[in-house]
């Protein structure tokens, strides 16, 4: 499943190729023939991301491109899940990336998959390239095309309704109005393992199984011990790490959480993910993996004990 940084990236590329233009909305797979209606032929005013959840705003076709608090705007919602994608080609004034989500290389959240760009027309003008797939939305505006596939959720929402959705979420670390008390607090006032916690959305938005098993490692805490017992200073060193780690991968696409100074080879990206079985980087100990809340969690024995 793609972590925070992923969507935010995705809002990226929706703000830059596709923001103020009336665009196309259709189904070619026919699931979201109604929500495709809805939005067809309206204008694409915003592009939000919180978590692991896209919200891009579309207003009236004659609204201004500011129109994304106006309450006449709908917002299309989107959780890419375990295997959506959204996948992007463009003529030569698009720069959106290829795809982003599923099907990439798993293990290291890449976005590798390749699109088709279209072919110009005889007459040189740049003709949109036919669905790959059971494409659940397409959206066409004036320079790209967007398709999204395998969504866990896509659905319309008025602004009450997507507002209501937000609210329900944690606060988002690469957020400008996220507050990091909240989720400091949220942690401290409960029994549950932190490494549940991390991934518990409504505690703090966009964790996912790499930045979990790494931003604990970093912090040098133990996955297992419970949040009520961890310091509200190394949960806050947790979320200033997480701005930092999870911000650079949203501008390159790469998540790679090892300092310089730590890796002996191009691959170390990682500290402890899918590193079991490994030598820890920082001390030599052998790398562990167990069970935790259904998805295996990557420590270092040594580095973060249980104390």
């Amino acid at each position: 499943m793609p972590e925070g940084h992923s969507i935010h990236r995705l809002a990226r590329a929706f703000a830059d190729g596709f923001t103020g233009q009336v665009v196309r909305v259709s189904s070619p797979q026919g699931r979201f023939e109604r929500g495709a209606e809805l939005l067809d032929g309206r204008r694409l005013v915003a592009t939000d991301a919180w978590g692991k959840q896209l919200f891009l705003g579309f207003a009236p076709a004659e609204a201004p491109e500011d129109a994304g608090a106006d309450p006449a705007t709908l917002w299309l919602r989107v959780h890419l899940g375990m295997y959506g994608a959204w996948t992007f080609a463009g003529d030569a004034q698009f720069t959106g990336p290829h795809a982003i989500g599923a099907p990439r290389v798993r293990i290291a959240e890449e976005e590798t998959a390749v699109a088709d760009d279209g072919e110009p027309s005889p007459a040189g003008e740049w003709r949109v390239p036919p669905p790959r797939g059971a494409v659940r939305a397409r959206i066409v505006g004036d320079h790209g095309v967007a398709d999204l596939t395998g969504p866990m959720a896509c659905e319309v929402l008025d602004g009450a309704a997507a507002a209501r959705e937000q609210a329900r979420l944690g606060p988002d670390p690469l957020r400008p109005d996220a507050d990091r008390e909240v989720y400091v607090r949220a942690v401290r006032s409960s029994p549950s393992p932190v490494g549940v916690l991390l991934t518990d959305q409504t505690v703090i938005a966009g964790i996912g199984n790499i930045f979990r098993a790494e931003l604990l490692f970093r912090s040098r805490i133990y996955p297992r011990r419970p949040g009520a017992r961890v310091s509200a200073v190394k949960l806050r060193r947790v979320w200033d790490e997480a701005v930092e780690l999870m911000s650079a991968a949203a501008d390159s696409g790469r998540i790679v959480t090892t300092d310089a100074a730590d890796r002996t080879a191009a691959d170390e990206r990682w500290y402890v993910y899918h590193r079991d079985g490994q030598d820890c980087l920082r001390c030599g100990w052998t790398v562990r993996a167990y069970e935790l809340a259904t998805r295996r969690v990557y420590w270092c024995p040594n580095c973060q004990r249980n104390h």
